[in-house]
């Protein structure tokens, strides 16, 4: 992608013009973005999709100001009728279960990968929609098929209405508003009330983003910087190092105070935990880790016979990042160096590698990508052989 292009996507900005301007700061509205998007994902499509085990949906249902809200799975016969007012089926990760939606949050791959979250794609009847709110992540708000009206306005101190089913705002004094046709998207920050109510039965595709909070990713890492520290552990063949491992006290004097915890003791706690932390290789592995972690509804089929390999597409499921040491690939960390480096990052990055330089892997990394073509990770593909752009 080139970034200093301009893209109809972004209303005539580049990718670096928009995230300078737009990202993070203020909204954009875009007329015709992406105008015939996703036609086969219709209402039959969608409600399809929420009647499945599997794939994460919700019916909110809005009569006389009274919410109510159901999740999934939603069988045809459990959703109202098309011609009553007031309600949207909401099908979350559109692109873990249909091509059509991943390919086209590859459109929004200027914005790295480990911040993508997913495509959630809405039906709405005639006046639905799910109140005003704030999302806590950037969205791009693209209308696929009928019209739906936006308010937006910033929410300084937001504050949530109680007795509803839904994260609401218990005010809200929009800004701006339009109507959006077709094809016409919306970006907004994090942070900006919004409310989208449907003009007509229409179709919504939400690109979000993901935000991890300060507290819930430092717990995510230290449970894997704990995990690998277990691990370490239990390969240990050394009884020497084992013992130098455990506390020790023998200078402890007899005590008068049982219950009150050694300043020794303690000391050896706070020494074990900066000594885990310190290293900033194993901080960076448990980031790596988690940001390729699969949502937790996702699965893979195994593949068999995978001994010979051409080239290679990831599945669109398949969550593949790295950094200067590793390449992560849903959830698991791997060393990578040298010309295996350079394919692996590829394959990151275009999410496909055609067999001429499949080839050029050496044979460990050959046999790793059998590996993952077994798991389902990425399949191995004759027809690509001369896709790949150089």
């Amino acid at each position: 992608m080139d970034i200093r292009r301009p893209m109809s996507l972004l209303g005539g900005l580049s990718a670096s013009e928009f995230m300078r301007r737009h990202w993070q700061k203020k909204p954009l509205l875009v007329r015709g973005a992406l105008p015939g998007v996703l036609p086969a994902i219709d209402a039959k499509r969608l409600f399809a999709l929420a009647a499945q085990e599997g794939v994460e949906s919700r019916l909110v249902v809005n009569v006389d100001d009274r919410w109510t809200s159901r999740p999934g799975p939603l069988p045809r016969r459990s959703l109202p009728a098309l011609a009553q007012p007031g309600w949207t089926l909401l099908v979350q990760g559109v692109d873990l279960h249909d091509e059509a939606a991943h390919r086209l949050l590859g459109r929004f791959r200027f914005v790295p990968d480990a911040r993508l979250d997913d495509a959630m794609i809405s039906f709405a009847s005639d006046g639905g929609g799910v109140g005003p709110h704030i999302d806590s992540y950037d969205v791009f708000l693209l209308q696929t098929a009928g019209r739906r009206r936006w308010r937006i306005g910033k929410v300084e101190r937001p504050r949530l209405r109680e007795g509803v089913p839904l994260k609401m705002l218990e005010s809200f004094a929009p800004t701006q508003e339009w109507l959006l046709e077709p094809g016409d998207m919306l970006y907004l920050p994090p942070g900006w009330g919004h409310d989208g109510v449907a003009v007509g039965a229409c179709i919504t595709c939400s690109i979000g983003f993901r935000a991890p909070d300060r507290a819930s990713l430092a717990a995510a890492a230290l449970q894997r910087i704990a995990d690998s520290l277990g691990d370490a552990a239990d390969d240990s063949k050394s009884a020497s190092a084992a013992r130098r491992s455990l506390y020790a006290d023998a200078t402890q004097d007899a005590t008068r105070h049982p219950a009150r915890i050694p300043a020794s003791l303690a000391r050896f706690a706070d020494t074990a935990i900066e000594r885990a932390l310190a290293d900033p290789n194993v901080r960076r592995l448990a980031l790596g880790e988690i940001l390729s972690e699969p949502k937790n509804d996702v699965w893979f089929e195994r593949m068999e016979n995978a001994e010979r390999i051409a080239g290679v597409v990831l599945d669109r499921r398949t969550r593949m990042l790295y950094d200067h040491g590793h390449v992560y690939i849903n959830g698991e960390a791997f060393r990578s160096g040298g010309s295996d480096a350079k394919l692996m990052r590829r394959l990151a990055d275009r999410r496909a590698l055609d067999a001429g330089r499949v080839g050029r892997f050496s044979a460990e990394a050959r046999t790793l990508l059998a590996r993952w073509v077994e798991a389902g990770w990425c399949a191995s593909d004759d027809a690509y052989r001369s896709k790949e752009n150089p």
